[in-house]
């Protein structure tokens, strides 16, 4: 959607949150990097990336500005992953593209397990390629995706899929029932390459499935057979994880509780739109100090 800083036309693009629905592990490269085996979807709920074009700063350049509940916890220098996006994507062009003003509205929690820094990554590469109006293939931009992290290629593609490898290997799921989450975090940090070093123990398999479940409560069911085998060590780091599983099991209408990525939240799965809203309250009634949200689970 586009709107107006002053007489600068702004391009805004949704970052929505990524959801690992499970998380198996079932291999590691020679170079350390661990294969996973995941489905993935994205939630209602999310940052908001805005880009124009900043005709103070000389060509090239960007500079990035935050906002929002989680702003303070964020740099808007190179240790920002929407800065670097914005970099290896200048640095792909045949000459520097026009300065960029990059606005970033922070709702989700960083370093949270449903990828919001990749999904404010990815959401710059689309903004600032449509700004620029530069055609870049989407093979191209998946490998820089890549280049940025195991989650930025998923959320850069944008629809339910089965994630493999480490993250390059990307198949639309099969097609989901209506669902919606309730998510939680205590907001408390959890390094991913730590949850990563604390694993130990034997890989899964995959398990994907090809016929698609009948509704919400099909979807569960199929989930309960599979895990995310990063919450173990996970709970290692963060104990308080498992205070976080045990709240929303106990919402009415949970059909399943479970951490996504490398933690710390976690999502209870449910049927309705209402039970949903209902258990986000009670929850956020009783954790005032966690941050909680409902959102639809997002089908396409």
């Amino acid at each position: 959607m586009s709107g107006e800083d002053g007489a600068r036309p702004t391009l805004a693009l949704d970052a929505w949150a990524k959801i690992n629905l499970w998380l198996h592990v079932i291999g590691r490269r020679d170079d350390g990097y661990h294969l996973l085996d995941s489905l993935v979807v994205f939630a209602g709920v999310g940052d908001t990336v805005e880009v124009r074009h900043a005709h103070a700063l000389a060509d090239g350049e960007v500079a990035l500005t935050v906002s929002g509940p989680f702003a303070r916890d964020l740099p808007t220098d190179g240790g920002n992953l929407v800065v670097r996006a914005a970099q290896r994507l200048a640095s792909v062009l045949v000459a520097p593209p026009p300065a960029a003003a990059i606005h970033l509205i922070k709702r989700l929690p960083p370093a949270s397990g449903i990828g919001g820094g990749s999904a404010d990554a990815a959401a710059t590469l689309r903004a600032l390629a449509c700004l620029w109006r530069v055609s870049i293939p989407e093979e191209m931009l998946a490998s820089l995706a890549l280049s940025l992290g195991a989650d930025v290629p998923v959320c850069l593609a944008g629809f339910p899929a089965f994630v493999g490898g480490i993250g390059e290997s990307i198949a639309p799921a099969p097609p989901l029932p209506a669902a919606w989450l309730v998510l939680a975090n205590p907001r408390v940090a959890v390094p991913t390459a730590e949850v990563f070093r604390r694993r130990d123990g034997d890989f899964s398999a995959p398990a994907p499935f090809a016929e698609p479940p009948g509704d919400a409560a099909a979807l569960a069911l199929l989930l309960a057979h599979r895990s995310n085998d990063l919450t173990l060590p996970a709970l290692a780091h963060a104990p308080v994880i498992g205070d976080v599983l045990a709240a929303l099991a106990r919402l009415d209408g949970a059909l399943l509780a479970r951490m996504s990525g490398s933690g710390a939240t976690c999502f209870a799965l449910f049927a309705t739109a209402a039970a949903a809203r209902a258990g986000a309250r009670v929850l956020a009634a009783e954790k005032p100090q966690w941050w909680v949200a409902d959102a639809p689970v997002l089908r396409g």
